[in-house]
């Protein structure tokens, strides 16, 4: 995950400072030389960094720090205030003007991940209540038009196409049609380039001139390290951007650009990719972000997620079945997707303070893949074995087994786990009898 290797060494820099009752201006060096190399080594730009210590240091041996019960906890703070700061305080949204349609025009290198993007930001969206258009601008990169159709279609979102005509009548026409149809966003998937050259540019420009977009998104690949911070600055300096996008930042990435694209080029962060599925597209929130740095987890975005992919009603039904001990495979197979679509375990597990900075990878050994097993048993049973797993005979657990392209013995666990589930749930609901209100409990998932 993005940012775990700095917030190793900034725990570790601060986990030296609670171990002491008191601090001097030494302790604070030290913490901040060893904040500093973290910062540096996360691909941070050595101004920001410089820049970012300095005002730390500053607020650090001032007498709210020395003097306080808690000095470590202060530092702490003051770290996670300039934190924030630095990557623009609170979340920036996209302005919408009061005669639609908005035009997003999206912008980068090649590889960057604009057109999945461009769909991910229109199912986000759609979402929202608003009717978003797709116009496919990129006409020189091969497949790009049908790539945007195909992701287009997965969002749920209206495309406009010319084929391979002039980008700049394409925009223009895609923003006419989306004033003829309805449509209260426009989202231009313009052409990218290996690398930044004058053609490219021009043609930004052009279109920039054209169709005057209110939203100029920069899709910068969070991979790329220093590099995109760089090309946030190059692409700033020829069309004045307006916002960035930042991707991949659930890979095996630093961080360094998400921590230095505002203090660089003035420009938020407004949006982040997290995954490769469509809806795994986040508001960049610089609060809750400095927080899992900290690993302080992002209670909030969990929530925000928990409502988007659980279904209430669903869930009131499951904890109606626990209560009449009716719980089956079925409504087992269901809550496990629910909570699937909250994204993979080491994501969520990232968002709970206290864990979300020391639970690695490797720690949750295959759960996601011992998850999906799971399903694949459940699913290659019948309508009646999955109402009544008892039945489940050894010539059945080997269709199962077959059919899941499991063994038997993973079947008998998964038997096993649930029946196991379903004692414990009886012992709960007998013993919550006789109680005022609902107990809400949720069964641990059989892996």
């Amino acid at each position: 995950m993005a940012f775990e290797s700095l917030s190793d060494k900034l725990s570790n820099a601060f986990k030296r400072l609670r171990s002491k009752g008191k601090l001097n201006e030494a302790d604070i060096k030290d913490a901040m030389r060893e904040v500093k190399m973290a910062l540096l080594e996360a691909d941070v730009s050595y101004k920001v960094v410089r820049d970012f210590v300095k005002t730390v240091s500053e607020r650090a041996v001032g007498a709210e720090v020395l003097e306080s019960l808690t000095p470590a906890q202060q530092v702490v703070k003051i770290v996670n205030d300039e934190l924030c700061a630095l990557m623009g305080g609170q979340n920036q949204r996209i302005q919408m003007p009061s005669k639609p349609p908005c035009i997003i025009m999206m912008c980068g290198l090649q590889g960057a991940g604009k057109t999945t993007h461009a769909a991910k930001l229109a199912k986000y969206f759609l979402k929202q209540g608003h009717r978003p258009l797709l116009a496919a601008c990129d006409v020189y990169r091969p497949a790009a038009i049908d790539q945007l159709k195909v992701v287009g279609e997965q969002a749920g979102a209206a495309v406009f196409e010319m084929g391979q005509g002039n980008p700049v009548r394409i925009a223009a026409e895609a923003v006419k049609h989306a004033k003829d149809h309805g449509n209260d966003i426009v989202i231009l998937d313009t052409a990218g380039r290996l690398h930044i050259d004058e053609t490219l540019m021009k043609e930004l420009q052009e279109i920039k001139a054209e169709v005057s977009p209110h939203e100029i998104m920069l899709v910068v690949d969070a991979m790329t390290g220093q590099d995109a911070v760089n090309v946030s600055d190059a692409f700033n300096n020829a069309l004045e951007i307006d916002s960035v996008l930042l991707t991949k930042l659930d890979g095996d990435t630093r961080g360094g650009a998400a921590l230095s694209v505002l203090a660089v080029t003035g420009k938020p962060i407004k949006f982040a990719g997290i995954g490769e599925k469509l809806d795994e597209l986040e508001p960049f929130h610089p609060e809750r972000m400095a927080s899992r740095i900290l690993g302080m987890g992002d209670v909030l975005t969990l929530i925000e997620k928990a409502q988007d992919s659980l279904d209430e009603k669903k869930t009131a039904q499951m904890i109606q079945k626990m209560q009449q001990n009716s719980f089956n495979m079925n409504d087992l197979l269901d809550q496990m997707r629910q909570i699937k679509n909250m994204g993979s375990m080491q994501q969520v597990i990232s968002m709970l303070p206290g864990i979300g900075n020391k639970v690695k990878e490797e720690d949750l050994g295959d759960s996601d893949k011992k998850l999906a097993l799971t399903e694949a048993i459940i699913t290659s049973m019948t309508k009646e074995e999955r109402e009544k797993p008892s039945i489940i005979n050894p010539s059945r657990k080997r269709r199962i087994a077959a059919g899941s392209g499991t063994k038997v013995e993973d079947v008998n666990r998964l038997l096993k786990q649930f029946e196991m589930m379903q004692k414990m749930m009886k012992q709960m609901t007998g013993s919550a009898k006789g109680k005022k209100g609902r107990r809400k409990m949720f069964p641990r998932f059989p892996m």
